[in-house]
């Protein structure tokens, strides 16, 4: 093995990202894989707060550190800026909002020697990035199965299995050479297509127990609606480029919607059928009010429980409307300027 294809180049795409890279950063110096055969490439997409500034001075201190810039912001162009700039012989693919394990990039290079793989992941321990309710409330949104659908990067893992995905993914960096570069065109869920195409040419894809990310999440009820309507969105819209990535399950929260619509519309023609949104709506409101009873008993914190309730149903709703939104773009002629 040659010295390049023993270096792991960290490529970070970080925009307005003040509060969350010094905590990325530090956690990536920190790694127990050889210094000096660690490159940490930030890539700015435009930022408007203090984020090239921060990452500026890290890269004055910290040789393995580089600023490069992306002036057209968007995620999957910055990690190609990234990837095109990478010295190394395998590509760690980081958001800007985790922080590493002091022995992931070690954990990642062994498994992917000792079982034959492209592509390495991990499990993910998600944290609330603020002190509050409402950040709390998120996180433990995104650890359970009813908010996440029972991902396997997001629930855990008790061994080392194939996947169709991974999230803070390492790839051997032939695989760029072998299939291409990231999909320019898909705002979010570039790194799926990208192991769409994996899986196509007859990559592997494993997850690890052993490997963990800390995420942090949006920390606000507003922002984490945001969030999920462009999820939403992007879980359909890469359709639109020749990649189906969704499955049944992330088609759940636009039936429901898609139900709710429909049933409610009927009701509001003919008031007997009020009772089919009633019944999809209450055996709902059940379920997820009696798994924020339960998260909340759990973590001791009574309070919790109203902001539960609204996270599951900013996440399911959020979700389920910017699919339907997702839909409509496939379906509707774009407007020509």
């Amino acid at each position: 093995m040659s010295a390049a294809s023993k270096i792991v180049s960290v490529v970070i795409p970080c925009r307005n990202e003040e509060r969350f890279i010094e905590r990325c950063l530090d956690s990536l110096l920190a790694q127990t894989y050889p210094k000096d055969q660690i490159e940490i490439l930030a890539v700015n997409g435009a930022s408007e707060d203090d984020t090239e500034k921060i990452v500026a001075a890290y890269a004055a201190t910290h040789p393995s550190v580089k600023l490069l810039q992306n002036p057209k912001k968007f995620t999957p162009i910055s990690m190609n800026v990234g990837i095109k700039n990478a010295r190394g012989g395998f590509i760690l693919l980081a958001g800007a909002h985790s922080s590493f394990a002091p022995d992931y990039i070690e954990k990642c290079v062994s498994h992917l020697e000792r079982h034959n793989a492209d592509v390495v992941g991990g499990t993910l321990e998600t944290k609330p990035s603020r002190n509050t309710l409402a950040a709390q409330a998120i996180a433990e949104v995104l650890k359970s199965r009813l908010g996440t659908g029972g991902s396997s990067f997001r629930v855990g893992t008790s061994s080392v299995r194939e996947v169709d995905t991974a999230f803070n993914a390492c790839y051997r960096r032939e695989l760029f050479e072998k299939v291409g570069l990231i999909n320019e065109h898909l705002r979010r869920s570039q790194d799926m297509e990208f192991s769409m195409r994996i899986k196509r040419a007859g990559g592997k894809i494993i997850l690890a127990p052993d490997i963990s990310t800390t995420y942090y999440p949006k920390a606000t009820l507003h922002e984490f609606w945001s969030h999920n309507i462009s999820d939403g969105i992007w879980a359909i819209l890469p359709v639109k480029y020749g990649a189906r990535l969704f499955k049944l399950r992330h088609l759940a929260p636009f039936v429901f919607v898609l139900g709710l619509l429909g049933t409610g519309t009927a009701a509001l023609l003919y008031r007997p059928l009020l009772v089919l949104p009633l019944a999809i709506a209450a055996p709902y409101l059940s379920v997820i009010a009696g798994v924020s009873l339960t998260l909340a008993v759990r973590a001791k914190r009574p309070t919790l429980f109203p902001f539960l309730i609204a996270a599951f149903a900013i996440r399911h709703f959020g979700y389920g409307i910017g699919s339907l939104m997702g839909f409509l773009k496939l379906l509707l002629p774009e407007r020509r300027s």
